[in-house]
């Protein structure tokens, strides 16, 4: 009876089976190194973005994070009710602010205010000028444009807002030769307040 190895196949066939065996195991071994590896710069880097970790153990460590992460999600948890809470104080501020808000062109028609404008030549260059309108956001800036525009600089100018409506007087002073006419000026004025 021959035994295992008698013949040179045999032979053969069992230093194949160890070599494969071999570098079976080499390329498990390497395989398991990378892995390991990978896991050690996880835990360091994971270690460097949690506070506080003072134990390099790897158990420690993750311990540690989950802690920090649940910490983390508590703070999220209380930024997120203190967001709700301000905006629902908002709210009440909005609607509380909005119960006193009245309408400006009724505020105006109830107090018997009335769209105006006078103006005054006090000599050749100079006017003095008083629009009564409504008031609403920009229409200051669009007076302004508009006494422009007719080729005079606002020199002193008063604001006054009251019921509803905004008073705005100026002396003005021409840009260029040559006047325009007072009631030009104020019709020009007039239909601008009415555009507001």
């Amino acid at each position: 009876m021959a035994g295992l190895g008698d013949s040179p196949y045999d032979d053969y066939c069992a230093s194949e089976c160890e070599d494969e065996h071999k570098e079976f195991k080499s390329k498990n071994l390497e395989a398991e190194r990378k892995r390991r590896r990978k896991l050690s710069d996880r835990l360091l880097e994971l270690r460097s973005l949690v506070p506080n970790i003072t134990n390099m153990n790897k158990a420690t460590i993750i311990t540690d994070a989950i802690d920090y992460i649940e910490e983390l999600q508590n703070t999220v948890r209380d930024l997120s009710d203190q967001l709700c809470q301000m905006d629902i104080t908002l709210k009440e501020d909005m609607e509380s602010q909005n119960k006193y808000v009245t309408d400006p062109a009724k505020e105006m028609k109830n107090w018997g205010i009335e769209t105006e404008v006078k103006v005054t030549r006090l000599n050749g260059a100079k006017l003095w000028i008083q629009v009564v309108f409504q008031k609403k956001i920009g229409g200051f800036t669009k007076l302004m444009e508009a006494i422009s525009v007719i080729g005079y600089d606002p020199k002193d100018v008063s604001v006054t807002t009251v019921k509803g409506a905004l008073c705005v007087t100026s002396c003005v002073e021409a840009i260029h030769d040559g006047c325009v006419e007072v009631d030009q000026i104020k019709n020009f004025l007039l239909e601008t307040t009415r555009r507001i």
